[in-house]
């Protein structure tokens, strides 16, 4: 095994395992699995959430770190406009995907700027991607050995289109959900009569079953995903239709300050202390065979 007291530029480890080519009409295709994240300069609900300092590293050195370190990703990407954004991704011996200016809006969706990396990363690169695995600089909680998983699930299974990390909220059940209707009265956000009959309404947290959300924080998707992008699932199209959970406590994506507390906590609870130094923590960046 590769310890993770390697130099945080450290990319090469002999022991690894990967599918490294495959052959189409008896012509070899060299194969990829890289690593995408995204970020972009003008956040107006926190501004310059991706590089907020948070325990020693900027916000994005966490995902960026566990790509790094997952033993089957080949290389990594950051697709941004932010100049930032771009010092941090550089330090780290990061390829940088200049992002066009239409993907860098307020009103630019996620999935464009990843189906823009992912066209990038074939053309530069002249190799097929197998897999993509998909990160956001804002979300931090994501282990290497995550990554390692959803890639091993999606090898054994070619039927899935993907492997997300999901995150129990009970607490953020939909039958909860309310909006401001008329006359300024709190309203159900989705009437009560499109849930079905036989489910349980009531006060308790717990009374419709496990509640999951997609916590963002990984995707590890096939290339028809993002070639077809109608194909998936409302909200996040990227991750197609039949997707395979990676389940954890309390992931999530830092979009306002507030939200920096959830998100220490959890790095603390996997291990990660406040290091000036930028040391990665040993046992949880070490390298699988």
């Amino acid at each position: 095994m590769c310890s993770g007291k390697s130099t945080r530029a450290s990319r090469s480890c002999p022991q690894r395992k990967r599918l490294t080519n495959i052959s189409v009409n008896r012509k070899v295709v060299e194969l990829m699995i890289p690593a995408l994240l995204i970020g972009r300069e003008g956040s107006q609900g926190f501004p310059n959430k991706n590089i907020y300092p948070v325990l020693g590293r900027a916000l994005m050195e966490y995902p960026l770190l566990a790509a790094q370190r997952a033993s089957q990703v080949d290389d990594v990407y950051v697709s941004t406009d932010s100049a930032r954004i771009k010092d941090v991704a550089s330090r780290n011996s990061t390829q940088v995907i200049d992002r066009p200016d239409y993907l860098c809006t307020k009103d630019a969706l996620g999935e464009d700027a990843f189906k823009h990396g992912y066209h990038h990363i074939q053309e530069v690169s002249g190799r097929e991607v197998e897999l993509i695995v998909l990160l956001f600089c804002n979300a931090p909680c994501v282990l290497p050995s995550q990554i390692d998983e959803g890639i091993r699930v999606l090898r054994e299974n070619p039927e899935y289109d993907s492997a997300v990390t999901v995150s129990r909220y009970n607490m953020y059940s939909p039958i909860r959900a309310r909006k401001i209707g008329q006359g300024g009265l709190l309203q159900p956000f989705v009437p009560f009569e499109n849930y079905p009959r036989e489910m349980d309404v009531n006060c308790d947290r717990d009374s419709q079953g496990d509640v999951y959300f997609a916590d963002v924080s990984l995707s590890i998707v096939r290339p028809r995903c993002l070639e077809n992008l109608e194909y998936g699932i409302l909200p996040q199209k990227w991750m197609g239709q039949k997707i395979y959970p990676i389940t954890q406590e309390g992931g999530l994506d830092v979009d306002y300050e507030w939200q920096l507390p959830l998100a220490i906590h959890w790095l603390q609870e996997h291990g990660f202390a406040d290091e000036s130094a930028m040391v990665v923590p040993e046992e949880q960046f070490i390298e699988h065979v």
